[in-house]
């Protein structure tokens, strides 16, 4: 028994991934052999919420008592550093395996009221493998009696050919990113990229920067995707795009991450709201009962 449950392996073409049973978690992707994301290995267990599904809400919400439809909850601070609860409760509750096909699998978790999360609802990701790379698909259902809210957001590494991310360069198309203050927890101000060194709307050396930044006000191509891209310096390059479900992106370079991990690869987020948004309401999903959501992003390399 592998720390992360059953392996599911998924292929089309070159194409090669592999997703965990516990988190429903994104263990490996490969393209022709080339990772595609910086994963980990069967044995481990996962750090730096590397390939994890983020839900009922992604990246920091803030310590204290929140309420909603008439019931409170009781976050439990797990950044000790930031006395903030971080990345939701699913990434270590098994899921179950709903379907395997050759280059598709879906997997999905009915999560139970808890002190943290006071609601009924059910979650389903879908990894499927095809010419456009990578797709993930989510869809949340509300199970409960009453409205419910939720975020939801994932954390893949986007892989290097190289030993680290110096000398890559990095574009991400986003107008705006959201002030934190030291617990990482948004101030209440949506600030313009322009003109200062977060600024990543035209692709430009990661070289000297340091980023563990939430981008919003994204730039979409004519379909509603938004596109960020992240080229070494061999040249290989990976993308990773979101639909318009998807408002906000989470980058880090990471820097804080243990030795062997910094710098090696970097976190691109997809993320349906800013941190702390089940306390401060802002940019949540609202569900009725019954109701369904869903939103997909992707991601995949292209050859030098």
């Amino acid at each position: 028994m592998l720390p992360s449950g059953e392996q599911i392996a998924i292929a089309h073409g070159d194409q090669r991934a592999v997703i965990a049973e516990v988190g429903a978690t994104l263990r490996t992707f490969v393209k022709g052999g080339v990772s595609v994301c910086e994963g980990f290995a069967g044995e481990e267990v996962p750090t730096g919420a590397r390939g994890q599904v983020l839900y009922p809400w992604p990246n920091r919400l803030g310590g204290g008592m929140w309420s909603f439809s008439e019931r409170t909850a009781h976050p439990t601070v797990e950044d000790v550093e930031h006395s903030t609860a971080i990345h939701g409760l699913v990434r270590w509750r098994p899921f179950r395996i709903d379907t395997v096909n050759q280059n598709r699998c879906v997997l999905s978790l009915l999560l139970h009221p808890c002190p943290d999360f006071p609601f009924l609802s059910e979650i389903s990701v879908a990894y499927h493998l095809g010419s456009l790379g990578l797709t993930v698909t989510t869809t949340v259902t509300n199970r409960d009696e009453v409205l419910i809210p939720f975020g939801v957001g994932f954390h893949p590494y986007l892989a290097v050919t190289t030993p680290t991310i110096e000398g890559a360069e990095l574009e991400v198309p986003a107008r705006a990113y959201v002030a934190l203050n030291e617990r990482q927890l948004p101030i209440g101000e949506i600030l313009p990229v322009a003109g200062n060194a977060l600024d990543f709307t035209h692709r430009k050396s990661i070289s000297g920067h340091e980023l563990d930044v939430t981008y919003t006000e994204l730039i979409r191509d004519d379909s509603g995707l938004s596109t960020v891209v992240l080229v070494d310096s061999n040249g290989g390059e990976v993308e990773l795009s979101m639909d318009r479900n998807f408002p906000y992106v989470q980058v880090y370079t990471g820097d804080k991450l243990e030795r062997g991990r910094r710098r090696t690869s970097i976190a691109v987020e997809p993320m349906t709201c800013p941190p702390d948004a089940l306390r401060s309401g802002k940019d949540v999903v609202v569900l009725e009962p019954g109701q369904h959501w869903a939103g997909s992003w992707r991601m995949r390399r292209r050859s030098p």
